[in-house]
């Protein structure tokens, strides 16, 4: 009996490789869908990114917006929603991301859902069946995956990753990712987007939302001192932004 396996395809690396395994162990047997939810706040080198791996997998990658956000602009969804964040989520990720599945579920049948869960990731993936689905195959922590061996893996597929990775980033999520608290992320944006900086800091001042955490408080953003540093960017648990966040 022949299954869907929809594969949600980001723009980061842990995605893109669990598309090719999803592809190399099921695809013979099984109908395989890969779609991404654009936004349009992420890095404007993502797109190429997402070509480059439609091309190294031989296959189309559908883009699924929300009727209601046409735009795909996250920054639409803060001023509508008036708010950015909240401790379990953001109502980004809520609407341009697990709305609009479901909302192209109600019309394509999905027997069963492939995220890029990487094995440091397991407790993500075990929380994500309890409280949204059981059908996930978790093809990256069944493998061992690492978020390293992700890099690997596409950079010995001659695909150049995202250029967030370049500038600093922990992954290739919207800059500005309002879920983020810590200074140390937020003082990278302030460096290398710093349209980006300001556009995240007059919003936030404008809806009353202390996105940093600074000396154990809430701060706006142009509150932030531009010398402040919290953990090193490696140790912040950033996953690529899925159908699934919390706060970081």
């Amino acid at each position: 009996m022949t299954n869907t396996i929809a594969v949600w395809v980001s723009c980061g690396l842990a995605s893109a490789v669990a598309a090719k395994l999803t592809i190399d162990r099921y695809g013979d047997t099984n109908t395989i869908l890969l779609v991404n939810n654009p936004v349009l706040e992420e890095g404007p080198d993502n797109r190429r990114f997402l070509a480059d791996v439609s091309k190294w997998l031989d296959r189309p990658i559908k883009l699924i917006s929300h009727p209601l956000y046409p735009n795909c602009s996250a920054e639409e969804v803060w001023e509508r929603e008036k708010a950015m964040s909240f401790p379990r989520g953001a109502p980004c990720t809520r609407i341009l991301k697990k709305n609009a599945r479901q909302i192209w579920e109600e019309t394509n049948h999905v027997d069963w859902h492939v995220f890029g869960f990487t094995v440091e990731e397991e407790r993500r993936h075990k929380m994500f069946v309890l409280t949204e689905r059981a059908n996930v195959l978790p093809v990256l922590i069944d493998a061992g995956i690492t978020k390293q061996d992700c890099m690997d893996i596409v950079v010995s597929a001659g695909i150049t990753p995202p250029q967030a990775y370049t500038l600093g980033y922990p992954n290739a999520n919207c800059r500005g990712c309002v879920k983020a608290t810590s200074p140390t992320y937020w003082n990278l944006v302030r460096e290398v987007d710093p349209d980006v900086f300001l556009s995240r800091a007059n919003q936030s001042r404008r809806l009353g939302v202390r996105l940093a955490r600074y000396k154990g408080q809430r701060v706006f953003l142009d509150e932030l001192p531009p010398e402040a540093k919290g953990r090193p960017m490696k140790s912040l648990r950033m996953p690529d932004c899925g159908i699934f966040c919390e706060e970081k």
